[in-house]
């Protein structure tokens, strides 16, 4: 089989529908997922069990990453993180006279 992932330069990567940081994701997850069924079978749980928890850690890791990438688009996670460490608000705690009051410098010589 042969896949096409970039398809013009200056243009984000693209694989199967998946954009920019969701292939990340996307391929985190299904290694972290082959990493704890490994551990599980070699620690001795059942093995339909670790079949079990693959499958399902596996088809959830497909789901939710196609469901990110359709909801918030090629750069949507990042927006949202920039968008977080914003303030909602000013606070301003100091009474409003404090920031009126004109106090002229002290001339130094």
């Amino acid at each position: 089989m042969n896949y096409n992932i970039n398809k013009g330069i200056g243009r984000t990567v693209e694989f199967k529908g998946l954009k920019a940081q969701y292939l990340f994701i996307f391929a985190g997850g299904l290694l972290g997922t082959l990493i704890l069924v490994m551990i599980l079978y070699m620690a001795g749980v059942n093995s339909y069990i670790c079949l079990f928890l693959g499958a399902g850690g596996a088809s959830l890791i497909i789901w939710q990453t196609f469901s990110l990438n359709r909801k918030y688009g090629e750069h949507g996670l990042m927006k949202i993180a920039g968008n977080k460490r914003h303030p909602r608000y000013i606070i301003c705690r100091k009474p409003v006279h404090r920031y009126l009051k004109f106090t002229p410098k002290q001339n130094a010589v």
